[in-house]
Order: C-alpha cells, then structure tokens, then sequence
C-alpha cells in the first residue's frame, strides 16, 4: 500500500512554496506524524508530516522547486514493502542502514535521537559523553549532555544495551531530532563497536545544500551576501526568514557595522606556553551576543538612588521564623524588591513595556525576570504574574526557579516572556554598578551591598543599612522623570513597607 504526501494548505491566498529542506531521504523508516519536509512561503516556513508510518518512497518534488496547494511531494510505502526509489539501493551501505528504535528495527539496534529541545530551539552542541563506544549501558541512563543557547538538556539511553556507534562527538553541533548514537543489545556487539574503525570522528554541521531559492532572491534585492545572513535551517540553510531578520539588524543599527577582531598582543613563547585556550560555551556566546545587542539597539541610561533596609530588616528580623513555618520558605529581601516594584509599575507603566517598530507595547501585567549566577553562566528565569502573587508565593518561586537554574533544569518556556528584571549583584558584594539591559524590556532594577553608613535622619547623623539602587532604562521609550519616579516609589515602598499594603 502506498501512501501520498501532498502540499497542506499553506494559509489564506497563499497558492505555492518552495521546497526548503527534506528531512528523509528514500528508504527511510519514518513514523506517524515525524516531520518529512520543510516548505517555505513569502510569511512563513511549513513543515509537512508524514500521514502514515512506513518507509519513504520516491521524493517527486526536489529541494528548490516550486509547489502548488496539493501537489504531490512524496510517497510512503508500507513497511514491508521495497520503495521505488530505492529499488537501486547500494548494498554495500546495507550493514549500516539501522532502523530506528523501538519501530521494528532489525539486529536489534537502537537509534539515541536529539530530544526536544524548547520552543524555536533547532539546534545544540554536544557537550560531554558520559558513555564510550563499547560501555554497557543501562535503559534510562545518561548517555550524554547537550548544550542549547539556554540550557543543557540530557540524553537518556531508549534501550539497555551496548554503545555501539556516537554518531556525534563532543563538539559538534547536531540538529533537533538528529542522530546521537547506536545502541545495540547483540551479544557480539561491544567487540565489534569497539574497533577503532567504527569510532566516528562527527565534525560540526556544515551547509549540506544550497540555500532557499526565496532567501537567494531576497539577499540580492537586499544587497547582502551569504556570509551577512545567519542561516537557522537544516545544516545551516538560509531562510528567507533569516534574510529578513538581517535586513532588520542593519536597519536598526545603519552605522554598526561589523567591527573586524581586536588583534591579539604579542605573546611571548614562554607565555604561550603557559596559556589555555577554551572555546566559549553555547551560552556565554548568546550571553556576549545579547549584551552588546542591548548595548547597541537601546539608548541605555542609568539613574540612582539609596535606600535604608532599616524597616525591611526589622520587619524581617521580626516575622521570619513564623513566616518560614507558616509557609515552608525563608523569608528573604527579594519579596520585598519584586513587590515594591511591581507597585512602581503600576504608577510608570513605561518602564515595564517595550518598542515594537514604533509602536510602544504596555503590559498590563508583570512577568519578573530574576537574574540568577549559574556555574555556566547567567539566566534569567522569569517568574510570572508576579504582580497577583502574595510574598509566600513569590519567595518559593524565586526558591525553585534558583534551585533548578543552578542545576541546569531550566526550559526554555521559564526564561521567555519577562516584563522586567531584577538583578542582585549585592550577593556577590558589589556596592554600586550599572545594570545591562534584558531586551526587549525597558528597564532593569540592580540591587547591591547592603552597607553601614552614616546618614542624617531627623537632623541627627545616624548609622543605617543603607543599599544603593541603579534603575538602567531604554531612553527612548522611559523619560528622566518617568525614571526617576519609578525608583523614588520602590525607594519609598522599601523604607516604609506599610506603603505596599495600603497601595500609596
């Protein structure tokens, strides 16, 4: 029985697409609803699953033509049956051409996929392998840990078994739903495995095809070359997508170009030899590249103020053994800062919004964003509706969150979405610095040392737990005053918390 793969519909008064990317080739086992293909139109990019499970047949339109709603692309045979197209099929490749896990493979071996790795995430970097080619591995076993822009997720075995082939080594870059390793549960196969011969040697993905014949045309009409467009399709095909999103980065920063590497200074031999070169994780690049994108894109400005932790301190000194065994969490001064500004908030609404071309876009609800140190780096976990949530609720989600972020657990989903941000740098002992943009948001509290200063209060000179605030905001959307404002309210809030309750 045979099945056809046809063009779905691809939205209204949009007639044809153009064939960007075939994820299987003829032969290919491929189940129920697994991606087939990729199709590009003039809005968006369309993936096509298959209607049934089987083995590819004949791929009738290439990569690169051109297709009619409901033109026919491919043919899926039934499992037990020889596809046409590969009825030439080499037989030398024969030994190698496993079936995936658990559909019926033969030899028993098992193929370890990439797993999911988050919304808009295509792609990871192999970090480490925990497994060698020829271990014995158990079901559910960490066999390796890769690596996105955001977190590190890790790959568990499908099947107890040998390790019989990494198909991706340490370093490479491996697409969503690729292919990791073999695993083989024959007796004879840790020996086999074992051969040097069979260790491959993956190196990182490099464009395997031309480009999208839409992304082509629109780089010429646009004037950019290949290497100004960073390609996000399959082994870094350029989209049209991906054209328009550099179209956007130059018109938004017309004077930036791209500045050519500082040169190294002159090392001495000796130097160098006592040197280390390591290559940047996957999240400090994105961390480099966000920075100096909010650096380049906002028209950043600091402005300061100082607030006495005195009454914060008291209060807390006071309830936080009945806090802490009313609601099984710690009563810390986060609380304190996220309720004070989502109060703030209210009263500049600027501050918690963002540019969109130019349109300026309010959020009539707080997403906060909690800067959190990580032994990789730093994340922002965002804690949502943190304006509806009582101080009970916001320390244990400030709790859970820290505690999933330093162990690498984070999704994606819990690091998108942020409204605004604190970041608390005090915790490592600074006593003033100015905060670093998240974008696409306005503003950034940064919260530092809490220091014992000399202050007058009431004419008399006092020592006091005195804190320095920075409020970095987006000059072209939040004005002075509006700054100034916002920081003098969460200064208030902080110094005399009844304030918060009688919303003042």
């Amino acid at each position: 029985m045979t099945t056809e793969v046809r063009v779905p519909t691809l939205g209204e008064s949009v007639t044809e697409a153009t064939v960007a990317t075939w994820f299987k080739k003829p032969g290919d086992a491929v189940a129920v609803d697994e991606m087939l293909c990729e199709l590009e139109t003039d809005k968006v990019t369309v993936e096509v699953p298959s209607p049934a499970a089987g083995v590819m047949g004949e791929i009738v339109a290439k990569e690169g033509e051109t297709v009619g709603v409901n033109a026919l692309l491919a043919t899926i045979s039934a499992s037990g049956e020889k596809p046409a197209a590969k009825s030439e099929a080499p037989k030398a490749e024969a030994p190698k051409a496993d079936k995936p896990a658990g559909k019926g493979g033969s030899g028993g071996k098992v193929d370890v996929m990439v797993p999911t790795l988050g919304e808009s995430v295509t792609e990871a970097t192999v970090a480490t392998w925990f497994k060698k080619v020829g271990d014995s591995v158990a079901q559910d076993e960490m066999l390796c840990e890769l690596e996105t822009d955001k977190v590190s997720v890790e790959v568990p075995s499908p099947a107890a078994g040998v390790l019989a082939e990494i198909v991706a080594a340490e370093g490479s870059t491996v697409q969503a739903n690729g292919k990791l390793a073999v695993i083989s549960g024959e007796a004879g196969a840790a020996a086999a495995a074992s051969a040097p011969a069979e260790a491959p040697a993956a190196a990182p993905a490099q464009k395997a095809g031309e480009d999208a014949p839409s992304a082509k045309k629109a780089m010429a009409e646009a004037g950019l070359s290949a290497d100004q467009v960073t390609g996000t399709g399959r082994d870094g095909r350029i989209m049209k997508e991906d054209v328009k999103s550099a179209i956007a980065a130059t018109r938004a920063a017309p004077t930036q170009a791209e500045a050519p590497a500082m040169p190294r200074a002159p090392v001495a031999a000796d130097d160098a030899a006592r040197e280390e070169r390591v290559k940047m994780t996957r999240l400090r690049q994105t961390i480099a590249r966000r920075l100096k994108d909010a650096q380049n894109s906002a028209a950043m400005l600091t402005t300061y103020n100082e607030v006495d932790m005195k009454a914060i301190m008291d209060l807390r000194n006071e309830y936080k053994e009945l806090f802490e065994k009313k609601h099984g969490v710690k009563l810390g001064f986060m609380s304190f800062f996220t309720k004070a500004c989502c109060h703030a908030l209210q009263e500049v609404p600027e501050v918690n919004a963002e540019i969109d071309g130019t349109d300026i876009v309010y959020k009539n609800f707080v997403h906060m964003g909690i800067a959190t140190g990580t032994p990789t780096g730093l994340v922002v976990p965002v804690v949502r509706d943190a304006d509806r949530m009582s101080f009970a609720d916001i320390e244990k989600a400030i709790a859970e969150k820290g505690a999933r972020a330093r162990d690498g657990k984070l999704s994606m989903a819990e690091m998108q979405g942020g409204t605004f941000t604190i970041s608390n740098g005090g915790v490592y002992g600074s006593l003033m610095s100015s905060p670093i943009l998240n974008p696409p948001q306005s503003g950034i509290l940064g919260m530092h040392k809490i220091q014992d200063r000399p202050v007058v209060v009431g004419g008399q000179i006092v020592i006091r737990p005195m804190m320095y605030l920075a409020l970095s905001y987006d000059h072209r959307i939040v004005d002075g005053k509006g700054a100034v404002t916002f920081l003098v309210r969460v200064k208030e809030a902080l110094e005399d918390p009844r304030r918060l309750l009688m919303d003042l």
